[in-house]
């Protein structure tokens, strides 16, 4: 979906319906093993903002893209710094449902399967309860706007993402074990993501 003509300020809530592996723009297509996205039911498609992989599942996954046009007060013309209003929108947000929530307000941090998974790295703007990634971000700008798509986890389960690339037994281990603590709320709790939602809309600028 692209923005309207002429850009306004704008809010998509994108409802999940089925499960999905969305790879990142640049992200490389052999990398994922497509039998087992075929046997897991898991379609896959791409967005056109960079990244890492992200799995999309309904009730596990928060999907908001905020749309704002260039002249807009938020514009940012630094692209690290275009983020960090959007991280401070789901801070506050996680902030009223009781979490101590984080803005990463430095440069990218990469991990050693961030190229392959959003939530193995840590970028601007992007938000962290207790060390974990919490919230993903990207972002895809043109000269009339900027789109941030955001993730937000309820859930947080790398090997399921994991079993959808194609990787040795070797790695897909160190991978799993990798990721286990660098993503979701911590202690295993499930994020209300109606409630989110919600408190996101709220604290919207």
């Amino acid at each position: 979906m692209e923005a309207p003509d002429p850009v306004e300020r704008a809010v998509w809530v994108c409802e999940v319906t089925g499960p999905a592996l969305v790879l990142g723009s640049a992200q490389a297509i052999r990398r994922v093993d497509h039998r087992a996205c075929a046997d897991a039911g898991v379609e896959v498609v791409r967005r056109r903002s960079g990244g890492g992989a992200v799995l999309v599942v309904p009730r596990e996954l928060l999907w908001v893209d905020l749309v704002i046009p260039a002249d807009d007060a938020l514009w940012q013309d630094d692209v690290g710094r275009a983020f960090h209003w959007v991280g401070a929108a789901w801070a506050a947000a996680l902030g009223e449902l009781g979490a101590d929530a984080q803005v990463h307000r430095g440069p990218l941090v990469q991990g050693r399967w961030s190229s392959d998974v959003c939530f193995g790295g840590l970028g601007p703007g992007e938000v962290s309860v207790a060390g974990r990634k919490v919230v993903g971000i990207a972002q895809r700008r043109t000269r009339r706007s900027a789109r941030f798509q955001c993730a937000a986890l309820a859930r947080w389960d790398p090997a399921s993402l994991l079993a959808l690339l194609v990787l040795g037994a070797t790695d897909r281990a160190d991978a799993t074990a990798d990721l286990a603590d660098r993503a979701g709320v911590p202690g295993g709790v499930e994020m209300d993501l109606d409630a989110l939602l919600a408190a996101l809309l709220r604290h919207l600028p």
